[in-house]
């Protein structure tokens, strides 16, 4: 989904907010089931060091839930097989009104 396009969806079933690394997020989300990741004009991931700039995109719309997710390594890194659903751990995410 293009962040345009995003601006002119007013309800969102999730937001998930990825955390990639040390304090840089990825934006992707969930509406009608189908889940997308948010690209810019240019076709690159929209991404953040602050999870604020991102949750606010979301002020005046109207989301059912808003995490941040992570997922861990750790299995491959110990070479443990890859569960089907992977290591992700989603974190629910409080005040997504940002009043």
């Amino acid at each position: 989904m293009e962040l345009k396009q995003l601006k002119h969806t007013q309800h969102f079933d999730k937001v998930k907010l990825h955390s990639l690394e040390s304090n840089l997020y990825q934006l992707s989300v969930v509406v009608d089931g189908q889940e997308e990741y948010v690209v810019d004009g240019k076709g690159r991931f929209v991404t953040s060091h602050n999870k604020l700039d991102l949750q606010s995109l979301f002020k005046e719309k109207q989301v059912d839930s808003m995490v941040l997710c992570h997922q861990s390594a750790y299995d491959e890194m110990v070479g443990q097989p890859i569960g089907a659903g992977g290591n992700v751990l989603e974190v629910p995410l409080g005040n997504t009104n940002l009043s």
